[in-house]
């Protein structure tokens, strides 16, 4: 029997690069057959339903469309056996009367044996017709053929599954086909809409529904990066999701009470376990991976219980070509609440082949991606695949959108792991927190208000400093260059790099604000149409992870601000090291990084920075506890604390504190926390830095200094960093 990656992953090739198609086809004709090797002859005759076919169909279909549409057009071929015509048409109307659809189950004869010698003769020709230079009309036709093939060695799949399904045994199809890996739960990607340009433009194989490629206006929107979950589903059904009306579309609604349904098509209970049926056979279900077999109105309730909505198939291809989603083609087909209708300009291709796409754009859904049951290279962004919303016997997934607005988000992060910084936080001898929590909405307004401030010399320092070094940076970055921006806040400083340096065609925010990453996406979005902004709303002092679609850009890192002075030393390694390996995705590539860094000066103008005399640094502070106080219960009372900002000498650095007033008891998380009079509550350290003691942080990190600019008092530096 063939491997399991062989039964469900058969490569061909079908693009305009790919010269062999003889080769191409060989591989093709074969991998169908590799996908029978664990069935009987009894399993390829059932239909199961109308909506399926027989394999023992799938196989004569196949080689009934490169006879009709190639081998005819010869002189000389003699077909296999005229009544091959009305048997295998599958709804061709221009070539003819056809076997009914819901009737391919009663074709017991031709035998299987038969439709294999069918195959035979087939190939027998075409290899003949592919060896002798065909012409390009040829050619296209005979990728068209690959490509329909292919659709259906995926549809032999999903048939098979639901013939299986119907019976009492439920027997696997192969026992070790591969499953799903595990993953974490999807998170909402910005994306900044404007003008986008969706469908084919280049000249590679692609179906005519793809084409032609056309502007559509999105407005900003997000996009979960991995598809909906067993577990999430679970939850839809506790919370009775098949049973109010309310979630569901009227046709939708109906469905649910004509069918009774109560839970993913191939779900069933066994006490209060529920398994699935999948080509591997029952299983338990895992509440891990990606539900599937889920029809449109079932996928279009489940948002709007969400409080999300399917995403159309233009932001889905808009982020799928910025490389914000994951499992995009290795799971199910994702729906869309697209309308499968035709693009601007669309025109059906000439002869009866025209009825291939163009005649079924009525009454049916987009869905977009691929899944494990395509064969592998297949699926494309631009791929557009329809079903009717009712079906759900195929491969199908979920994948959520959400609308921008005021209350999409609430821009906390993960409640969890804020509680469990501040609870270990404040029971901590030393109490403390990290400065990152600083950075809800509110917090972030008043970040930027200190940045104006006369007393605080960075903001504008820096700025003014990267005017300069703009120009000289620019000519470092090669073409089709990424800068990826640690801790992005409102990306005002990137616009200097931009706008020094064209080659930079995608932008990749990293912060911890969602809020900030939203307004500034949506900022940069209208100022840089044709700029690809690729936000990810992470910590990015844990571990980095780039989107695998910037694999093969040159990547350049960028971090800002001195923001680098806010970690300990050990820290700063680390974070360093990470951004390192982070940036050499492809081992044989350079890394560079644009470190923006404090300089070590007198103490009075550090101490004013962060103590201004109109107290917004003060607010600044305060704001954490308020925080802590909306998210986590708190009771803290902001006039009991005092805003202070020391320098400290030993250690090079600016320390903020938030000191109580009187000895108190303030609760939060569920806990509660003694505080003594003038006892410090440590919120955030400002490292300052010497050329030399940066140095030796770059070394220490797997870095050296390539070059650095250092502006006049109050000094600050920009360090450009090599691997």
């Amino acid at each position: 029997m063939e491997s399991v990656c062989d039964l469900t992953k058969g490569r061909v090739a079908n693009r305009a690069d790919d010269s062999d198609l003889a080769c191409a086809y060989r591989t093709l004709r074969k991998h169908t057959l590799s996908l029978i090797a664990p069935l009987t002859p009894e399993d390829m005759v059932v239909q199961s339903m109308t909506d399926a076919s027989p394999v023992k169909w799938h196989l004569a279909h196949t080689s009934w469309f490169f006879e009709t549409f190639l081998l005819r057009e010869k002189a000389d071929y003699i077909p296999f056996d005229a009544s091959f015509a009305y048997l295998f048409n599958s709804y061709y109307e221009a070539l003819g009367p056809r076997q009914p659809r819901a009737r391919r189950g009663l074709l017991t004869r031709p035998s299987l044996d038969d439709v294999l010698a069918y195959r035979t003769h087939v190939d027998t020709h075409m290899l003949r017709l592919l060896n002798a230079t065909p012409s390009d009309a040829t050619q296209a036709l005979v990728r068209l053929g690959i490509a329909h093939e292919e659709q259906h060695q995926e549809l032999i799949l999903m048939d098979v599954l639901h013939l299986l399904d119907q019976s009492p045994l439920k027997p696997a199809y192969h026992p070790n086909a591969p499953a799903e890996a595990l993953g974490a739960r999807g998170r909402f990607q910005l994306r900044p809409g404007g003008l986008v340009d969706i469908g084919v433009s280049h000249t590679d194989f692609a179906f005519d529904n793809e084409r032609p490629r056309h502007r559509v206006w999105l407005q900003p929107f997000e996009v979960s990066d991995r598809l909906v979950t067993n577990a999430e589903w679970l939850a839809f059904m506790s919370d009775r999701g098949y049973s109010r009306p309310e979630f569901w579309l009227s046709d939708g609604w109906s469905q649910v009470q004509a069918q009774g349904w109560q839970a993913p098509l191939y779900w069933q209970r066994d006490g209060e376990t529920w398994l699935e049926m999948s080509l591997r056979g029952v299983n338990t279900i895992v509440p891990e991976r990606p539900v599937t077999h889920i029809s449109f109105f079932e996928a279009d309730a489940f948002a709007r219980w969400a409080g999300a909505r399917l995403p159309t198939e233009a932001e889905w291809e808009a982020a799928a070509t910025d490389g914000v989603l994951a499992q995009m083609d290795d799971v199910g087909w994702q729906w869309t609440n697209s309308a499968y209708l035709p693009y601007p300009g669309y025109a059906p291709g000439v002869g009866a082949v025209g009825e291939y796409n163009g005649k079924f754009m009525s009454g049916q859904m987009v869905l977009r991606g691929g899944s494990c049951f395509s064969p592998a290279g297949h699926a494309r962004p631009t791929y557009r695949n329809f079903f009717k919303p009712e079906q759900r016997w195929m491969r199908s997934a979920v994948r959520l959108a959400r609308n921008i607005s005021s209350d999409a988000h609430n821009g906390h992060g993960n409640h969890a792991g804020f509680a469990a910084d501040v609870v270990r936080g404040l029971s901590a001898r030393q109490k403390s927190l990290s400065p990152k929590y600083f950075y809800d909405a509110p917090g972030s307004d008043l970040f930027e208000a200190i940045c104006e401030l006369d007393e605080y010399y960075p903001t504008r320092t820096e700025t003014a400093l990267l005017s300069v070094a703009a120009a000289d940076l620019a000519r470092q970055f090669p073409e089709n260059a990424v800068l990826i921006e640690f801790g992005s806040g409102a990306s005002d400083k990137t616009r200097l790099l931009l706008d020094a340096a064209p080659q930079i065609t995608t932008y990749v925010p990293i912060d911890i604000s969602e809020d900030a990453l939203r307004n500034a996406t949506l900022r940069l979005g209208s100022a840089y149409p044709s700029l690809a902004v690729t936000p990810i709303a992470a910590d990015f002092s844990t571990e980095i992870v780039l989107p695998n679609a910037l694999n093969g850009r040159p990547l350049i890192g960028f971090f800002p601000g001195s923001t680098i002075g806010n970690f300990s030393q050990a820290e700063a390694v680390a974070f360093l090291r990470g951004v390192r390996k982070a940036l050499k995705m492809d081992a044989n590539r350079d890394a560079q990084l644009i470190l923006g860094v404090d300089m070590v000066k007198d103490e009075g103008t550090l101490v004013n920075a962060y103590n201004d005399a109109e107290g917004v640094t003060a607010c600044f502070n305060k704001n954490l506890l308020t925080r802590i106080n909306r998210e986590l219960g708190g009771n803290f009372d902001l006039d009991a604390f005092q805003h202070l900002a020391i320098w400290n000498p030993d250690l090079n650095r600016i320390e903020m504190h938030l000191v109580s007033l009187s000895d108190q008891i303030v609760t939060a998380a569920g806990h509660a926390f003694a505080f003594k009079s003038g006892e410090r509550f440590h919120t955030e350290s400002s490292h300052k830095f010497t050329p030399a003691s940066l140095t030796r942080l770059a070394e220490e990190s797997g870095w050296r200094i390539d070059a650095h600019w250092m502006s006049s008092a109050p000094e600050f530096g920009l360090f450009s960093l090599v691997a």
